[in-house]
């Protein structure tokens, strides 16, 4: 097989279809192995390029096959599709995957190290737990209007609400019982919520792209920290409107026989990053309706013509391209330079 030039591997749980080409693109491999023969049969061979969806353990094994010396590309499953050109089966995403990497148009995934990984995990659990917080206060808000006791909106005003459930005669004892039962839930869900944000700042004051990224007005140090996270590599991006793509916030584009149809925003790519800007984005926009100093005269204009969630997602795909540029440049935000630019249109 010394005229391998090029792998692709379709992954799973326990069986690794391969297909492999020559140098006259011509089919030389076809090979299914189990997840044991994986590591030994690359051993055997050598360097070339292999490539795999950015699926489920694939940044694992491309740490692992990159340690045998063969370069190693991940490829995003929706830009592999379009290349099966059978029926769904191994094999024929095996045979797509090496197809696709050969285009020389074809983006990929970096490759994230176990660092990066740990970092990510935390992120998620973190956006997990506080789903769960949220889905425990709007159970204990239902349940009790039904003995009818309500309480405003907020987080902290749910342990009046508690209170008052506790005091009230006329709740059942079982209803109480199970009042304290999500109780106890919620504390202990809001105990991890904050650990878990201790963490994330511990990473935020560790990194010194997160600080820099935590100046721009509207991101914070979550957010910052979020995206030196979840953007390991900012220079496979061509520009600040590619990365705001990726984020999902640039407008559907259905366009033909020469008229332009923009729709909403697509909603690609990664749902964290994206609703954090945009709350930021949102958490902006009130300030400055209530009279905040901070004074952008382009979005001030902006929000007088328009709705105030669409404000906020253009404030978010500015401030999406304001991050990318910080990234690439290593550069400090500057915000006069920031309140005199015109708005960039998506």
């Amino acid at each position: 097989m010394e005229n391998l030039i090029r792998i692709g591997m379709d992954t799973s749980k326990s069986v690794f279809q391969l297909h492999g080409v020559n140098e006259a693109e011509q089919p030389v491999l076809r090979k299914k192995l189990r997840r044991g023969q994986v590591l030994a049969f690359f051993a055997g061979l050598s360097p070339l390029k292999i490539g795999m969806e950015a699926c489920g353990a694939a940044h694992y094994w491309a740490r692992e096959l990159r340690t045998l010396g063969h370069h190693v590309l991940l490829l995003p499953a929706q830009h592999v599709k379009p290349y099966v050109q059978r029926s769904k089966s191994d094999a024929a995403d095996a045979e797509a995957i090496c197809e696709a990497m050969s285009r020389p148009r074809m983006r990929f995934v970096a490759a994230k190290s176990a660092d990066q990984q740990a970092a990510q995990m935390l992120a998620k659990l973190r956006a997990q737990f506080i789903g769960r917080r949220t889905q425990l206060a709007n159970s204990i808000r239902g349940f009790a209007a039904e003995f009818g006791l309500t309480a405003p909106k907020g987080l902290s005003r749910l342990g009046d609400l508690l209170a008052d459930i506790r005091i009230d005669a006329t709740v059942p004892d079982l209803a109480r019982d199970m009042f304290e039962t999500l109780a106890r839930d919620y504390a202990h869900i809001s105990g991890e919520v904050a650990v878990l944000d201790e963490k994330l700042l511990s990473l935020h004051r560790c990194s010194e792209m997160s600080q820099r990224l935590a100046a721009i007005p509207a991101i914070g140090p979550v957010g910052a920290t979020l995206l030196a996270i979840k953007v390991t590599d900012a220079h496979g991006f061509k520009s600040g409107r590619d990365f705001a793509a990726w984020l999902g916030l640039t407008p559907k584009n259905h366009s033909t026989a020469g008229r332009n149809r923009l729709g909403v925003i697509t909603r690609a790519g990664d749902d964290m990053l994206r609703s954090v800007l945009v709350a930021g984005a949102t958490a902006l926009i009130q300030h400055m309706r209530r009279g905040s100093k901070r004074l952008w005269p382009w979005l001030a204009a902006l929000i007088a013509r328009k709705a105030p969630k669409l404000a906020a997602v253009a404030l978010a795909n500015k401030l999406a391209r304001i991050a990318w540029k910080l990234m690439v440049s290593g550069e400090h935000y500057r915000p006069i330079a920031a309140t005199c630019s015109a708005p960039v249109q998506p």
